[in-house]
């Protein structure tokens, strides 16, 4: 097969040399587009093209992969797509459905539980309810406030107060990044000011890992290399890690609440996503997989002792001691992802790089440009990579 292009010259098509991939112009007038890839094999276009200049932008797209070490071949991808777009697509969690699991995980005497369960009844259910949690908006606040009746100002302001703690319980969870039931000025209610959170150093993430115990290790270099949160770490399975690719998928997250835990989707939809892993990190990630996490696919990265999700409270304690003992008593396990995003930063990653792998990204940003997204998370993994290996990045 050549390796040309055609252009129209005087009405006629001629052919042209490439310098990679080719394209062949059809009996049936369409243009078909190939290439050889990195596995050496031929790769054909899934479709044909009505013109040239389409078969031409196919081709670039996949050279960018190629370029970029985030090739795979056309049709394993075509195939993950279909597959993915034929998974059911999960739940989200409402207000109404978080809102009574943290109320069943709280220590409340008879009488207060009564309250809450009228007031989350008759006052926030009606209006919010089938609201996802991660969609509540400040504007929904304000609508549902002023629609409440305002000759019952006590179960109003209770209300209130309710869903603020509902919400708090939300952001503690990490199923969102701020809490949009803001108490009224009036209330003079004593909120916290936000911490500063210093980084790890590279240094200080070894001691810390290495002080954890042996299962728990891996947990502490992923949650920091790769910057996840606590709920997507122990929500990991074996089918999530691909060691040839060097990647994580990201997709789920998990939520204690009483009697048993809710797994659901992430944060937002540009939290689903695929996570470059440091190369320098496979053989101990392989070795991790080995030694501590069960055969089949859906077997849990970082299990508890006795199976099933590892309660984050229970990582907590063991995280902290491990923190004392690598010098940063400060340190909780969101630092290790705050230290993965600044780490990001200091090997070139822009604003728009980071909040992709972090998951922050807005999810039309993250469809419009998941092939360039993805050859820069490869580039950040890479530099990640070097620091891991002691050597500096070039530049």
């Amino acid at each position: 097969m050549r390796c040309c292009t055609y252009v129209a010259r005087n009405g006629v098509l001629m052919a042209r040399r490439r310098s990679f991939g080719a394209i062949r112009r059809l009996p049936s007038k369409r243009y078909q587009a190939s290439y050889a890839g990195p596995d050496l094999q031929r790769h054909v276009a899934p479709v044909t093209f009505t013109s040239a200049a389409d078969a031409e932008t196919w081709l670039s797209d996949e050279r960018r992969l190629v370029e970029s070490e985030t090739w795979r071949p056309p049709a394993v991808r075509l195939a993950q797509a279909a597959a993915a777009a034929a998974a059911p697509k999960p739940v989200p969690l409402t207000v109404e459905t978080f809102a009574r699991t943290w109320l069943r995980d709280l220590d409340l005497r008879p009488a207060t539980r009564r309250d809450y369960d009228s007031l989350l009844a008759n006052h926030i259910v009606p209006a919010l309810g089938t609201t996802p949690v991660e969609e509540l908006t400040k504007a929904d606040i304000r609508q549902w406030w002023n629609a409440l009746d305002p000759a019952k100002p006590r179960a109003r302001s209770k209300a209130f107060q309710l869903l603020h703690n509902v919400m708090a319980g939300a952001v503690e969870s990490e199923l969102v990044d701020t809490n949009p039931v803001a108490l009224p000025s009036r209330t003079k209610v004593r909120t916290k000011r936000a911490k500063n959170i210093e980084p790890l150093t590279v240094a200080q993430v070894g001691e810390l890992a290495e002080a954890m115990p042996a299962r728990l290790r891996m947990a502490v270099v992923l949650g920091c290399w790769c910057a996840l949160r606590y709920g997507e770490l122990s929500e990991l399975r074996r089918r999530d890690v691909d060691l040839k690719d060097g990647t994580l998928t990201v997709s789920r997250g998990v939520v204690k609440v009483k009697g048993g835990y809710i797994v659901g989707d992430t944060k937002t939809d540009a939290g689903v996503r695929r996570v470059h892993i440091p190369r320098a990190l496979l053989p101990q990630l392989k070795t991790h997989l080995d030694t501590y996490v069960d055969e089949g696919p859906e077997a849990l990265l970082f299990p508890a002792p006795n199976g099933g999700h590892l309660h984050s409270s229970s990582f907590a304690r063991v995280f902290q001691k491990a923190a004392v003992a690598a010098g940063r008593p400060d340190a909780t396990p969101h630092t290790l992802r705050h230290t993965g995003a600044s780490l990001a930063t200091s090997v070139g990653a822009t604003t728009a790089d980071v909040m992709a792998r972090l998951g922050h990204a807005t999810p039309g940003m993250a469809m419009h440009y998941q092939h360039s997204l993805d050859g820069a998370d490869a580039r950040v993994a890479r530099g990640l990579s070097r620091i891991l290996e002691g050597t500096r990045p070039p530049g």
